[in-house]
C-alpha cells in the first residue's frame, strides 16, 4: 500500500511538473497563429482553436462552455477565467450569485468573487474585438503575469469571444478576398467598401445589439439564458464605429433611464477613470458622454444595467471600413494593430476596476436586488394582463417571454376591482380583474426590468437619444393591460389550459377556428402545406349560438374528400400543435350571416411568395421578412435578388414583397411597368415603408405623400417678417432643432376598418410603433384600412412638427389594380421581430387580402 501511494504521489508530481512546463511555454497568439495580431484578420475557427489551446494548456485557470450554435451551425462559446481555487468551485459561485439576487434560496457558501462578463464582436464587421480577445485571454492565463493573478483572486471573468460568428465570417472572408497584401490604406480602395448586406448583422440580417431585450434570434436566446444564470456585476460590450472617430468609453451620454441607480451612474464614471489612465498613458485620443446613451432597453449596456450590472459600451473607430489600414482625413493611418491595442487596454481597465472595486460592486449588487424585492421604484406596483380568449396566443407568447427573462408572474386567483392605468385608453379608470388574469408584481428580483419593459410612458430626460423611445410590452403584444398603483400579489402560476378535443364531433360537416393571433396563422399555413383546403368567412356569422368574426377559418369536408380519414387527423393534430381551439358543426347552414356555400366564404389558395433582397434593399427590412417566414411561421418563400430581378418571370409567383429600401435603381421605369402588369394580371404587391414611399406618386399607384410642411413654412416666413433675427439659427442647436421634425419610435393608436381582410383578427384599433413622419394622404381610390386621426398618439418622443404630420395620415391601405392588389404598409409591423401584435396583420396582407 505504501509503495502504491509513493508511486501515485510521484505520478502526480510528474503531472504537475508537466503542466507547469506547459504553462511556462504558453504560446502567445502570434506564436500560435504564425503571424502578429493585426497583420491579418483571423477566421472564426482559428480564434476558437486558440481559445481551446489555452484551455487545454491552462486547465486550472480557464474553462470553456459551448452554449449553443448559430443559424449557420457555428459554435457559440464562453470562456470562464478564474483563480485555481475559484475555477474548481465555479458552479457554487454561480449559485451564490443568484442567491445574492434572490433568485435562488439558501445562504451564500464561501467567499464570493465579483463577476465581470465581456462580450466581443456582436456586430460581425466590427471584427477587431475578436482579434483583441485572444490577447486578453492570453494575458489572463499567462502564469508570468502578476497583474492578472492579482485580479483573479477576487474576480471571475466570463468572456464571449465572438457573439456573432456568422456575421463576422461574412465580413472576414470577403475582406480576405478583396484586400491587397498587407492592406491598402487608401479610403477609396475596394477593401473599404463592403458589399450588401455587410457583415454587421447575423444570418437573418438582424442587429443582435438591438436584440438583447427581445431575444428574437437564436444567438440571443442561447446567450441570455447563460447570462441570466450568472447575472454579473459588470458587463462590457465591445464595438466599432466609423474610422474617423477615436475611442469611446464611459461615462455614457444622456438620456439615462430614470431606473438607473445613482450607484450605476457613479460607477460609469469610475470605470471611465480607469480607462482614461490607460489611454492617457499611451497618448491615445478618446471621448466620453456623447452619442451613446442609456435609455433603449435592448442594448448590450442597457439590458445588463436593468438586470443589476454596470453596463458599458466600448467603441473603437474602424468597423467594416477600416480593414488592415485606413488613411483618415487628418492624415493619420488607423491600423488594425492600433484598434486591437485599444480594445485590449479597455478590457484590462474594466477588469482592474472590477477587481479593485469588487467589495463595493458586490455590496451594491445585493442592495439593488434587495430594493427590487422590498422597495421597487416607480409609480406602478403591479401590472395586470387580461386573459381574453381572443388573445390566448399573444398571451402565451408573452408568458413564454417572461419565463426567458426570469420575470416572475402568476394569476389573480379571484375577481376584484381596483383603479389603474388602461393602456388601451391612456386613462386612469376602474379595473375589473378576473381570476385568470396574469399578474406581474413589482415586488420581485427583476422588478427594475419589469418597470422598464412595462411602463406605459418612459420618462425621457433628453430628447437626443440614439434609438426608439417607446416599447411597452402590452402595446407590443397587442394585449389589454392595466398598470396598478397598488400592490397586488399573484397566486401560484398555473399552466395555460391545453386545447380540449373531447367536445368535437367524430366526423363533422366542418371544423371552425377563430382568427385572432399568430398561432391561428401558423395553423392555417400548416394546413395548406398538408394539402388541406381552407376557407375563410369574410363576414361575421353565428353558429350553434356562438358568434364568429370575419376571418374565421372554415375547414369543410367538401373539397377535402381526397384526404379521406386523414382529413380529421391532420386538422386535429395541427390544432393541438398550435394550441388552436376547434369547433365543429354538422351543417353549413348558419344562424345568421352567410352560409358556407356563399360567395363571401372564400377558398384560400396556398400562395407562392417572393421577397426582394440585394443592393438598394435594407438588409434589416429584408431580414425581418425572411425570418418571419422561415423561423416564425414556417412557410416557404423564394428570395429574389435585385441584380437579376428584371429578368424574373413574375408569373411564377402570387405575392411579391418589397421590404423597405431605396428603390430608385431597383425599379427603373421598365421594371416597374413589368411589376404593374403582373399585378394587373392577378399578382399581389406588398410595399413596406421605403418601398411604399417610392411608389407614391408613380403612374398607376394611387398612394400620395402627405405634404405637412406648408403650414410650418408659412409660420416660419411670418415669424421672419415680424422679427428679422428669427432666421438667425445657432449652429450648436442644429441637432435639437432637427428633432422637431422627427418621431423616434413612438406608439400610435391606429384606427382600423376591421371589415377589411387586412384587419381581420383585430378590434377597432391597433397599436403601431411609428418611426417616421413621412406619411401619406388617405387613398382616394382604394381602401384606407389603418389611419392616424387626431389625438391618436399614445407614448414616445414626437417632435412638434412631426406630430402635425402624423394626423389624418394613412398607415395601412390597399389598392385594386386590374385583377390584383397593392398593399401599402407605411408602418413596418415586423420591426426587429419583437412587435408581436403586428405579425398577424402582416400575415393578413400575404394570405387574406385579395384571395
Amino acid at each position: 500500500m505504501i509503495h502504491l501511494l509513493k508511486r501515485n504521489l510521484a505520478l502526480i508530481l510528474v503531472l504537475l511538473c508537466v503542466q507547469g512546463a506547459l504553462a511556462q511555454n504558453l504560446q502567445t497568439p502570434a506564436q500560435f497563429l504564425g503571424y502578429e495580431l493585426g497583420e491579418q484578420f483571423t477566421t472564426q475557427n482559428r480564434i476558437l482553436d486558440y481559445v481551446h489551446y489555452l484551455a487545454k494548456q491552462s486547465p486550472n485557470r480557464i474553462k470553456l462552455k459551448e452554449y449553443g450554435q448559430t443559424y449557420e451551425g457555428r459554435p457559440l462559446t464562453l470562456a470562464f477565467v478564474a483563480s485555481d481555487e475559484n475555477l474548481q468551485r465555479l458552479g457554487q459561485i454561480r449559485e451564490n450569485n443568484l442567491r445574492q439576487a434572490g433568485l435562488l434560496k439558501g445562504e451564500v457558501q464561501g467567499e464570493q468573487p465579483a463577476i465581470a462578463w465581456l462580450s466581443y464582436n456582436i456586430h460581425g464587421n466590427e471584427s477587431v474585438s475578436s482579434e483583441a480577445v485572444m490577447q486578453v485571454l492570453y494575458d489572463l492565463v499567462d502564469p508570468n503575469n502578476p497583474q492578472s493573478k492579482e485580479w483573479l483572486k477576487n474576480t471571475v471573468v466570463v468572456l464571449d469571444p465572438m457573439v456573432n460568428p456568422d456575421g463576422r465570417e461574412r465580413y472576414v472572408q470577403w475582406y480576405k478576398q478583396a484586400s491587397n497584401r498587407g492592406g491598402n490604406a487608401s479610403p477609396y480602395a475596394w477593401e473599404h467598401y463592403e458589399p450588401w448586406p455587410g457583415g454587421r448583422p447575423n444570418h437573418y440580417y438582424f442587429d443582435l445589439n438591438r436584440d438583447w431585450a427581445w431575444q428574437t434570434q437564436v444567438e440571443s436566446k442561447q446567450r441570455l439564458a447563460e447570462y441570466n444564470s450568472w447575472l454579473p456585476q459588470v458587463h462590457a460590450d465591445f464595438h466599432e464605429m466609423g474610422p474617423e472617430s477615436p475611442y469611446y468609453f464611459s461615462p455614457a451620454a444622456k438620456p439615462f433611464h430614470e431606473s438607473i441607480t445613482p450607484w450605476q451612474r457613479q460607477f460609469q464614471n469610475t470605470i471611465g477613470d480607469y480607462n482614461r489612465q490607460y489611454f492617457d498613458k499611451n497618448n491615445w485620443l478618446y471621448f466620453t458622454r456623447e452619442n451613446f446613451d442609456l435609455f433603449y432597453p435592448s442594448y448590450g449596456d442597457t439590458w445588463p444595467t436593468y438586470n443589476g450590472a454596470i453596463g458599458m459600451t466600448y467603441e473603437q473607430g474602424g468597423s467594416g471600413r477600416a480593414g488592415l489600414a485606413y488613411k483618415k482625413e487628418d492624415g493619420d493611418t488607423l491600423t488594425l494593430t492600433d484598434r486591437i491595442a485599444h480594445h485590449v487596454a479597455a478590457s484590462k481597465a474594466t477588469l482592474q476596476a472590477t477587481s479593485e472595486k469588487a467589495e463595493q460592486l458586490k455590496q451594491e449588487f445585493r442592495k439593488y436586488y434587495a430594493n427590487n424585492v422590498n422597495n421597487p421604484s416607480g409609480k406602478y406596483k403591479a401590472f395586470v394582463i387580461k386573459a381574453d380568449a381572443r388573445d390566448a396566443g399573444n398571451l402565451a407568447a408573452l408568458t413564454d417571454y417572461l419565463d426567458r427573462q426570469g420575470i416572475q408572474y402568476g394569476y389573480a386567483g379571484k375577481s376584484s376591482t381596483t383603479k389603474g392605468y388602461n393602456y388601451s385608453t391612456g386613462k386612469e379608470e376602474r379595473v375589473k380583474i378576473g381570476e385568470n388574469d396574469v399578474v406581474i408584481s413589482m415586488y420581485q428580483p427583476k422588478s427594475t426590468l419589469v418597470k422598464v419593459l412595462f411602463e406605459p410612458n418612459a420618462v425621457l430626460e433628453d430628447s437626443l437619444t440614439y434609438d426608439i423611445t417607446s416599447w411597452s410590452l402590452p402595446y407590443a403584444y397587442g394585449l389589454q393591460a392595466f398598470a396598478l398603483n397598488n400592490r397586488l400579489e399573484a397566486s401560484a402560476a398555473k399552466p395555460v389550459a391545453s386545447v380540449k378535443e373531447t367536445t368535437l364531433a367524430e366526423r363533422p360537416y366542418a371544423y371552425l377556428a377563430r382568427w385572432d393571433d399568430l398561432q391561428d396563422l401558423k395553423f392555417m399555413t400548416d394546413l395548406m402545406q398538408q394539402n388541406v383546403k381552407v376557407r375563410m368567412a369574410e363576414k361575421a356569422f353565428t353558429m350553434n349560438g356562438e358568434a364568429y368574426a370575419p376571418g374565421t377559418l372554415i375547414l369543410t369536408r367538401t373539397s377535402n374528400e381526397r384526404l379521406g380519414e386523414a382529413f380529421d387527423q391532420k386538422v386535429r393534430e395541427l390544432a393541438q400543435k398550435h394550441q388552436v381551439q376547434l369547433h365543429t358543426t354538422a351543417t353549413g347552414f348558419v344562424g345568421s350571416g352567410a352560409d358556407f356555400g356563399s360567395g363571401s366564404v372564400r377558398s384560400l389558395k396556398m400562395p407562392k411568395v417572393a421577397v426582394l433582397s440585394g443592393e438598394g434593399i435594407s438588409p434589416y427590412g429584408f431580414g425581418e421578412v425572411w425570418h418571419y417566414f422561415e423561423q416564425q411561421i414556417g412557410y416557404p418563400i423564394t428570395v429574389l435578388n435585385t441584380s437579376y430581378f428584371s429578368n424574373v418571370p413574375l408569373n411564377e409567383f402570387d405575392v411579391l414583397i418589397l421590404p423597405t429600401g431605396s428603390y430608385g435603381k431597383v425599379l427603373d421605369e421598365k421594371t416597374l411597368e413589368n411589376v404593374q402588369n403582373w399585378v394587373k394580371a392577378g399578382g399581389k404587391l406588398i410595399a413596406m415603408e421605403g418601398a411604399a414611399a417610392y411608389l407614391a406618386g408613380k403612374k398607376g399607384f394611387n398612394l400620395k405623400k402627405k405634404d405637412g410642411n406648408n403650414d410650418e413654412e408659412q409660420e416660419k416666413e411670418k415669424a421672419k417678417q415680424e422679427d428679422p433675427y428669427e432666421s438667425l439659427q445657432v449652429y450648436g442647436n442644429r441637432e435639437r432643432e432637427a428633432l422637431s421634425s422627427e418621431v423616434q419610435g413612438s406608439i400610435y393608436r391606429v384606427d382600423l376598418d376591421k371589415t377589411h381582410p387586412l384587419a381581420f383578427g383585430y378590434d377597432d384599433t391597433y397599436f403601431a410603433l411609428v418611426r417616421s413622419a413621412d406619411t401619406f394622404n388617405y387613398l382616394k381610390d382604394g381602401w384606407n384600412v389603418g389611419v392616424l386621426k387626431k389625438d391618436n398618439y399614445a407614448t414616445g418622443y414626437v417632435g412638434s412638427n412631426a406630430k402635425k404630420k402624423l394626423q389624418d395620415a394613412l398607415i395601412l391601405g390597399t389598392q385594386d389594380m386590374g385583377r390584383g392588389q397593392v398593399v401599402y404598409l407605411a408602418d413596418n409591423p415586423l420591426f426587429r421581430g419583437f412587435w408581436q401584435g403586428g405579425k398577424l396583420l402582416f400575415g393578413n396582407a400575404v394570405f387574406l387580402v385579395g384571395q
